[in-house]
């Protein structure tokens, strides 16, 4: 890699001359892989080592063919950079600042969350720390990278998960609504050099100061939603001090918090700054990430939460009297039905009054779980339904199929099971479930999504 003269000096600055070096010696070296696995999900763990700031994670040896394995397709496990998950360490800490008196439901807000990685991993951390008590608002302003991320979020599998499409300054209409904001905001790119050579390519000083004044726009945008006491987790994927240190300064000073002193912790290759944490290669076995903390001081509450975007009902939203109550019984946890153009959808009760208000303020793409089309009285079961953590695995008949089986579905090629019930059948492969087919006996119609088949020659 060859490297500018400017950002040596900026990574000088930031890390110190030794580490600088031992980073760009790392720069020439082929990326690690590293997945997480859904621990509400029963995936195979994969042999390699463990990422130190995620009992989830592991570091592969090697990187293997993931489409070609059922279980990255049922949402056993995400491949995120392991650099990348230690954005989720952070956020495990600060939950634990207010873990035993947290009352009702803790809110969460993942403001640039685009495909999904922080996501999922801040909604298996906020499952493991409260059950079903939280409402997770996972939100990209680009609308093409908002559909990714609406479908890795139903891969994983979470109803709590709300996905929405809106610039930040959207979210100030929720004022005071979130307990936590998880802002990992576009930055210069320099922590993905060893990945990407476009970012090289398109590193400037000009680039960095253009950067950092947005990423200050970002949260200045948000910051409202944000109630007073409410933590912001803030990371980029960058080294500079301009867009790190000094934002969160900024943060700090300007729009009224206290920086969170980073914790002395026996983390190998994290360096400690002034205000966070900074992950880079040659150090640690992942990419670039930094990330810090604040916990907001300024109290701006407006004593009201949300305003409606329109004073009109949505299109196609059909009163609920319409659904049969008995589609409750499909999950292990309470629900609200609710309809969807055509596609039925079930809210879990604990975070209905949120969702609701969330629709009034912001665009949602998705919220709780797709169940499936009314055709009359019988249901066409969404492949949602099935990758779902609260979904009853005793509503549907289950076929547990080999790996040639799995595949074929996947790829939406006609199957038989001429051993299963007929009707509608869960797919299930090595405990994962896969998605839906309805077996006529001599064939199978492949409910799989057109949109998530594998295109690959299998």
């Amino acid at each position: 890699m060859q490297i500018k003269e400017s950002f040596r000096r900026y990574l000088e600055e930031a890390i110190g001359c030794e580490r600088a070096l031992i980073a760009f010696s790392a720069f020439d070296e082929p990326a690690k892989v590293s997945v997480r696995y859904n621990p509400f999900k029963k995936g195979g763990a994969a042999e390699g080592g463990d990422v130190p700031w995620n009992r989830h994670g592991r570091l592969l040896a090697e990187r293997p063919k993931f489409t070609l394995d059922p279980h990255f397709h049922g949402g056993a496990y995400y491949v995120q950079d392991s650099s990348s998950m230690f954005v989720g360490h952070v956020f495990r800490n600060l939950l634990e600042k207010f873990r035993s008196s947290s009352e009702g439901v803790v809110r969460v807000l993942d403001l640039c969350a685009a495909p999904g990685g922080k996501t999922t991993d801040l909604a298996a951390s906020l499952r493991e720390a409260f059950g079903d008590r939280f409402v997770l608002v996972s939100n990209e302003v680009m609308k093409q990278r908002a559909g990714i991320l609406a479908d890795n979020v139903a891969l994983w599998g979470d109803p709590n998960v709300v996905v929405t499409s809106d610039d930040p300054r959207a979210f100030a209409s929720l004022s005071g609504f979130f307990d936590v904001v998880v802002a990992d905001v576009p930055c210069s790119g320099e922590g993905m050099f060893r990945k990407d050579e476009e970012a090289q390519r398109q590193w400037s000083e000009d680039n960095v100061s253009l950067c950092q004044a947005r990423q200050k726009r970002i949260i200045a945008d948000m910051w409202p939603c944000l109630k007073p006491g409410g933590m912001l987790v803030y990371s980029t994927c960058t080294f500079n001090r301009f867009e790190n240190d000094d934002n969160v300064q900024w943060v700090a000073d300007e729009l009224g918090a206290d920086v969170l002193v980073p914790v002395e912790e026996d983390l190998p290759g994290v360096i400690r700054t002034a205000h966070g944490y900074s992950l880079v290669p040659g150090h640690v076995e992942g990419e670039g990430q930094y990330c810090a903390a604040l916990v907001k001081t300024v109290d701006d509450f407006n004593g009201s939460y949300g305003s409606s975007r329109s004073g009109k009902e949505r299109p196609g939203k059909k009163p609920a009297a319409v659904i049969p109550s008995s589609l409750k019984t499909l999950f292990t946890v309470p629900v609200e039905l609710r309809q969807k153009s055509d596609t039925v959808i079930a809210v879990p009760s604990v975070i209905a009054t949120d969702v609701s208000l969330i629709e009034k303020s912001l665009h949602v793409l998705s919220a709780g779980c797709a169940v499936g089309v009314l055709k009359g009285q019988t249901l066409v079961p969404d492949a949602d339904l099935a990758l779902s953590v609260a979904y009853d695995m005793n509503s549907f008949p289950v076929s547990d199929v080999d790996l040639h089986t799995a595949l074929a579905f996947l790829h939406k090629d006609a199957i038989v099971l001429p051993d299963s019930e007929r009707g509608y059948v869960v797919i299930r492969y090595e405990s994962v479930p896969l998605g839906f087919v309805k077996n006529l006996g001599n064939r199978c119609n492949n409910l799989h999504p057109q949109g998530r088949r594998i295109r690959m020659d299998i």
